[in-house]
């Protein structure tokens, strides 16, 4: 396959992956060069797991690895977990994972998140992180290319996905999503089932704009009240592409913790 060397917005090449550099360079990553692609959910996402030295985090539906491989340049002494059903997507995972010298630490499983976590066989982690897909119903938008598919399409619905997590972290545990606001209350109704300590950050494309993204963290267990944490604003009016909060965020300066 052809690799193409590009900058973090780089074109996708026609032939084979493409390498995209993450973080201001810190991270390599192999994407198709055609379906999904990572992008700034996936770096919000991985800048919001504060997992410390020894933990385990647990992806479900890891794809190429975009958000394991940021993570680990953020947190070192991490052990990784991806689960993927696309064969494709998870030999890119394992090749993103040599690629930046953490092969040892992280591991991709080929599993389907419909089929549940302990179909899996695998001990439950510390974190468990995800990037769920945002639609259930086909009808419900215009029809995705199929290469983009499975990642816009949830087929088991968002409750596979709540319910994987959930039963993928160990009590006590920490569960991380991104998706869109608009189904906050359906993430606070499944994640309740079994969590509580919620954090929800907004993230909103402007200050003057609604959030299009939230970013919830929920403790398996957990009893505390539900935070409200400020939300992040991604773009101002000023003419740079994101705000200097964003931009520290997006290149690995800083964190977005709860």
């Amino acid at each position: 396959m052809t690799v193409a060397s590009l900058s973090p917005e780089g074109e996708a090449s026609k032939d084979g992956p493409t390498e995209n550099a993450l973080l201001g360079g810190r991270v390599r990553l192999l994407q198709p060069a055609r379906g999904y692609r990572a992008g700034m959910d996936a770096a919000l996402l991985a800048a919001a797991v504060a997992a410390g030295p020894g933990e385990t985090v647990l992806e479900a539906g890891c794809g190429a690895g975009a958000v394991l491989t940021q993570i680990a340049a953020r947190r070192p002494g991490l052990g990784l977990v991806g689960v993927e059903r696309d064969t494709e997507a998870a030999g890119l995972a394992r090749r993103n994972a040599e690629l930046n010298g953490i092969g040892d630490r992280m591991t991709v499983v080929e599993g389907d998140v419909g089929a549940g976590f302990k179909a899996l066989g695998l001990p439950r982690a510390d974190w468990a992180v995800s990037n769920p897909p945002f639609f259930d119903d086909e009808g419900a938008l215009r029809a995705p290319s199929p290469a983009k598919r499975g990642a816009w399409i949830a087929d088991d619905g968002l409750a596979a996905w709540v319910g994987f997590l959930t039963d993928g972290v160990k009590d006590g545990g920490r569960i991380v999503l991104i998706h869109r606001a608009d189904r906050l209350a359906d993430l606070l109704g499944l994640l309740g089932v079994k969590c509580g300590s919620f954090g929800v950050r907004p993230v909103q494309p402007f200050a003057d704009q609604p959030a299009k993204r939230v970013l919830v963290q929920a403790i398996r267990g957990g009893r505390a009240p539900l935070r409200l944490l400020p939300a992040l604003v991604l773009h101002d009016r000023s003419g740079t592409k994101h705000t200097m909060q964003a931009e520290a965020i997006l290149t690995g300066a800083a964190d977005l913790g709860f």
